[in-house]
């Protein structure tokens, strides 16, 4: 950048920081665009802040293809001044799916690993909230729009049970869910930093995380507002949007 504005290195080293100017860094970013955006968010968001009673409300998603790795050597502890080291390659031992829906009031998780994460394992997985949830609560379910949770097999089972009420989140807002603060937890936690060498050894470390999680519990603490939310996205368009050009101004192919 120095040679291409003709100034000295040390001016643009001041330049920088100056205006907060980091060009090495690229960040990465997703607009919704899903038409109800406005609607499910205020929807999920009043589920969060003001909860209807005599309810549960679960958030419920599934952590994907978790892999069983195993490090080409052992990991070296952490020691004074300097951090736990492992190495960057390892041994693939095969994945493991975790369903999960998260108790907003609680803190409380059901979970439960499985091998894939078709509609027949997210079947079985209400099957066991249903077993969970006490039947004198409405249970409402807040989920994302992944294909599996919308097949005709989990909507006729939604069917024929009444007390149970649907939110999905808009498209490409899935930290809307908060579920998926429990998996930042469970991946930074445990699943990061664990050597597995079969998925069974996989799923043996996940179910005592979540254990622990059980017997002292704590909710998450929403605190945006819908309005704030939607302010926030508001703003990202105004200022990221494209500067209109003048009609005036405009020119045919020719110049003219």
């Amino acid at each position: 950048m120095a040679k291409a504005s003709g100034l000295s290195v040390s001016t643009v080293q001041r330049i920088w920081p100056a205006f907060g100017l980091q060009p090495h860094r690229m960040e990465t970013f997703k607009l919704s665009t899903d038409p109800n955006l406005v609607a499910k968010v205020r929807d999920v968001v009043g589920l969060y802040v003001s909860p209807p009673e005599h309810a549960i409300v679960l958030c419920v998603d599934e952590k994907s293809q978790i892999q069983a790795l195993d490090r080409s050597q052992p990991m070296l502890p952490m020691r004074p001044g300097q951090a736990a080291r492992r190495t960057h390659d390892y041994k693939r031992h095969g994945t493991t799916s975790l369903f999960a829906a998260l108790d907003i009031a609680t803190g409380w998780v059901i979970g439960k690993c499985y091998g894939r994460h078709r509609a027949a394992e997210f079947r079985k997985f209400v099957d066991e909230i249903e077993a969970r949830v006490p039947s004198e609560h409405d249970v409402h379910l807040v989920m994302d729009n992944y294909a599996t949770h919308k097949t005709p097999l989990i909507q006729r089972w939604l069917v024929k049970r009444p007390r149970w009420h649907v939110h999905l989140t808009p498209t490409s807002l899935s930290w809307l869910n908060q579920v998926e603060s429990f998996f930042s937890l469970l991946t930074d936690k445990k699943i990061r930093r664990g050597v597995y060498r079969s998925i069974a050894a996989l799923r043996a470390d996940i179910a005592p995380f979540i254990e622990r999680q059980n017997a002292d519990p704590k909710p998450f603490r929403w605190t945006k507002s819908a309005d704030d939310i939607l302010a926030s996205i508001e703003r990202f368009c105004r200022y990221n949007a494209p500067e209109k050009q003048d009609p005036m101004l405009r020119t045919s192919g020719s110049g003219h």
